[in-house]
């Protein structure tokens, strides 16, 4: 009963620094609106992964490549979509279900065991706050969050992440951690390793793409799953994706591949078209990813 009330009581703080908060976020960070044309050199990530380097006596290292949105392969976008925020271009910035659900699930653990952020809380948290687990980064968090939701579009927020997020040891973004991992560019990673990557963000200083554990393995397989099921890929990708031998050449004959539209032309029931006007003029409803 005492964690349920401490859990409620956080709930409600979060929801009253939500709705009070951001003329104190607009005047204590920089101003988001830069980022719809600007690449930050450094994120506070990156800052503070340097600090805890120097702390160890190592030199810090950081492998970042930016590649453009388009230049991304589309089962990449669409895997980092299930993976880690699958309501992304239906909600606007938080996604109060997810956090109920995760502050449920840690109650019941006692102990944090599911973050329940989306994919523009994970941004600003690498942008701004380091990845510090403390109640006031978390506050600071969806306040950001919010913040980036009403400058940028989500096309741009997506592309910012991909872009930026830490990878491995010294690897942030998806064209070093492509490049690191499977020697080729992010445009060209195929349905299964782009299902690893999505799948090692939890810790992707611990997992190993390359040599996934069994809970990546079951992560991957989840993902190849539901893009199998969304029509992203067709079921000889899926079959080739878990190692399995693909189906006889008669029942290909017979029934052929399966449609297979990418993500970027897939419309998943999940996403729908977000409030927000997209400048590109992509809309979720053709592009999951922008």
């Amino acid at each position: 009963m005492k964690r349920l009330v401490i859990a409620v009581g956080a709930a409600v703080a979060a929801l009253l620094v939500v709705t009070a908060g951001d003329a104190w976020i607009a005047a204590s960070v920089p101003n988001v609106a830069v980022l719809a044309h600007r690449v930050p050199a450094r994120t506070a990530l990156m800052r503070q992964r340097a600090e805890e380097a120097r702390a160890a006596g190592r030199t810090a290292r950081i492998d970042q490549r930016w590649v453009p949105y388009e230049r991304i392969s589309p089962m990449l976008r669409g895997a980092v979509l299930i993976a880690e925020d699958d309501a992304f271009f239906s909600h606007g910035g938080l996604d109060w279900g997810e956090m109920r659900a995760s502050m449920k699930k840690n109650v019941e653990a006692g102990h944090i065991v599911r973050g329940g952020s989306t994919i523009t809380q994970q941004l600003a948290r690498n942008l701004f706050l380091g990845n510090r687990r403390t109640l006031s980064r978390k506050l600071s968090e969806i306040l950001l969050a919010r913040r980036l939701e009403a400058a940028l579009t989500k096309r741009r927020i997506f592309e910012l992440y991909l872009n930026l997020i830490e990878w491995g040891d010294g690897v942030y973004g998806i064209e070093a951690a492509a490049r690191r991992r499977f020697g080729r560019s992010a445009s060209d990673l195929d349905p299964r390793q782009s299902a690893l990557l999505a799948a090692v963000i939890i810790n992707p200083r611990r997992y190993d793409p390359v040599h996934p554990d069994r809970r990546i393995e079951g992560r991957a397989r989840m993902i190849l799953t539901r893009m199998r099921g969304r029509g992203w890929i067709n079921e000889d990708q899926y079959l080739a994706a878990i190692g399995r031998a693909p189906r006889p050449w008669f029942l290909r004959w017979l029934f052929g591949p399966g449609t297979s539209p990418s993500p970027d032309t897939a419309t998943a029931p999940e996403i729908r078209p977000t409030p927000q006007a997209d400048t590109t003029g992509a809309t979720p409803d053709t592009l999951p990813g922008g």
